[in-house]
């Protein structure tokens, strides 16, 4: 479609030999997605991606060499349309969007795409509580989802892991509160408040949703802070059984802390760019998160100077990164599934054992660690691996967060 690919071509099976030589030499020898069309409009296109157009379209469009079995579409077709790209990430997200288009009732089948796992704290509830889910419910929701997590059973893991530091409930049922209700183990162990039994007041558990949702939304650092202040006072104050019970706490926290994967962030505050290789020479491709959605990756020129009217100005790397990432589009998303499925291409490219590209997250007030993008531009370019410096700790970085945002 030439709405969503950039190039497009006629094709005529009746060339002559040499006029069909020089159409498919025209074609790029490189990375690219296709679909190919027939002269019957209600025909189902052909849709690919290749790393080598014309070594494709020789193969699929070429004179067939004797009794060869192999696919030949050379008499159905009659026009190519395609987008050239600089990596597998960059082919995923056009694929999406073509697919997407030309097959509207299918292309989840044909991409594969699996929903990334994520946790969603039910802030609908009367009694809020946190639950494992593949699906967002809805765009404008009260419910807050965190995430994407590699596995169901990671995200599960770290869910009911947290929840160990809190009492809110772990039931599922809607509660009617009543004096009379006996409860259930985690209430008999002291692990949840209660309220199916009035055990607490509804603002007591509202104040414990609210720790709740500050821990999974600063990664774990506001509760960090509560322990480390009680058992300094508990030192203090010479209760050193306490102060050792606290300290225990700390590490068994620290421990679930350091297994965050630094992705994981509420999804309406997931922000982020990404660098990969480009088709263009000289150049990357930056594809910035906004609110965990992904939009069109924009060209930039590693060395080039920024051009004012008719006249060069130069300019800092970083200050041109930013005015590039000003060209993205906002993307617009149109419903929850299309936003579970922008989610779904980040996840299966951020934890694949071994990628093509970088991605650096902005802080909680949407500003990017323009140094670090910087650096890694320049890898990504020369083709060099990311080093040790390319993103903090998780501790570090929950805690500069939680520090943007009043929490500290």
């Amino acid at each position: 479609m030439q709405h969503v690919l950039n190039e497009h071509i006629e094709f005529r099976p009746d060339l002559a030999q040499e006029a069909e030589q020089a159409f498919f030499y025209a074609l790029p020898a490189g990375s690219a997605v296709f679909v190919l069309r027939a002269a019957d409009e209600s025909a189902e296109p052909y849709v690919g991606k290749t790393s080598n157009l014309r070594r494709r379209m020789l193969r699929l469009l070429g004179a067939p060499e004797g009794a060869s079995r192999r696919l030949n579409l050379r008499e159905r077709v009659r026009s190519i349309s395609y987008q050239r790209v600089g990596s597998d990430f960059e082919a995923q997200l056009v694929l999406y969007k073509l697919l997407r288009a030309e097959f509207p009732h299918s292309y989840e089948k044909r991409l594969r795409l699996r929903p990334a796992p994520l946790i969603r704290l039910l802030m609908e509830n009367a009694y809020p509580r946190v639950t494992v889910t593949m699906r967002i419910a809805s765009l404008r929701g009260e419910s807050r989802y965190y995430g994407p997590f590699p596995s169901r059973g990671a995200a599960e893991q770290f869910a009911n892991d947290a929840l160990d530091f809190f009492k809110l409930r772990r039931c599922v049922e809607e509660l009617n509160p009543d004096p009379e209700f006996p409860g259930c183990v985690y209430s008999e162990m002291k692990m949840c408040m209660a309220p199916c039994f009035k055990g607490c007041t509804d603002a007591e558990y509202e104040a414990e949703a609210t720790r709740v949702e500050q821990f999974f939304s600063t990664g774990g650092h506001t509760l960090t802070l509560e322990l480390t202040r009680a058992r300094d006072e508990a030192s203090e104050q010479m209760e050193f059984e306490r102060a050792a019970a606290l300290h225990a706490q700390l590490e068994k926290l620290n421990k679930l802390r350091s297994q965050l994967p630094e992705i994981v962030h509420r999804l309406d505050r997931l922000e982020a760019v990404m660098v990969q290789p480009s088709h263009l020479p000289g150049s990357v491709a930056l594809i910035r998160v906004r609110w965990g959605r992904l939009c069109a990756p924009v060209q930039f020129t590693v060395n080039a100077p920024t051009v004012v009217g008719s006249v060069k100005t130069p300019s800092s790397m970083e200050s041109r990164i930013g005015a590039a990432l000003e060209l993205a589009p906002i993307p617009e998303v149109s419903s929850a599934q299309e936003w579970m499925e922008h989610l779904a291409i980040l996840k299966r490219w951020f934890y694949r054992t071994a990628k093509v590209g970088e991605i650096f997250f902005a802080d909680e007030k949407g500003e990017l660690p323009m140094r670090r993008v910087v650096r890694g531009v320049s890898r990504v370019f020369k083709g060099e691996k990311p080093q040790g410096d390319l993103s903090e700790t998780a501790g570090d970085y929950w805690a500069f967060r939680a520090k943007e945002i009043g929490l500290e």
